[in-house]
This record gives C-alpha cells, sequence and structure tokens, in this order.
C-alpha cells in the first residue's frame, strides 16, 4: 500500500462526511502527495473510487481493516493536480 503523507481520521462520521473532508483536506495537499482517509463507513467502498474519478485524483488503494473490534477502510488519494 501507499506510503501516506497525511492521515485524516473520519471514524464515526457516516456519508457524505468522509467525502466532504476528504476534499476540504486535500486542498492543503501538494501535487503527488498521499492521502489516507480512515472510515468506517462502508459507502466510502463506492464513494471514494467515484470522487476520485470525478475531481481526477488517483486512488491508490483501498483497504479493509479491523479497529477497535469494527471495519474499518483506508482509503489512499494521491493528489493530482
Amino acid at each position: 500500500m501507499a506510503q501516506a503523507d497525511v492521515t485524516l481520521d473520519t471514524l464515526g462520521l457516516l456519508c457524505p462526511m468522509p467525502i466532504i473532508l476528504t476534499a476540504r483536506k486535500i486542498k492543503e495537499l501538494a501535487v503527488g502527495q498521499v492521502l489516507e482517509v480512515v472510515s468506517d463507513d462502508e459507502g466510502i467502498k463506492r464513494d471514494m473510487p467515484a470522487w476520485c474519478q470525478t475531481t481526477g485524483h488517483e486512488l491508490v488503494g483501498l483497504e479493509e481493516q479491523i479497529v477497535a473490534s469494527k471495519p474499518a477502510y483506508k482509503a489512499f488519494v494521491r493528489k493530482v493536480r
């Protein structure tokens, strides 16, 4: 998986908040940096690829893990422009 430059914790937040916060946070990054978004909202599995396709940023990877005994997801997004 990609090495993240910045991590955004959205645990406990439901759609559309992880995407809204991702859009805000990625503006702070330099082109080429990778943002790791941690979420326990299963909707991120379809929303993050769609957001990346719409905005032109690269979805480097999406992985599922167990965090605090619950399913969680890590999405890695590279800022392209």
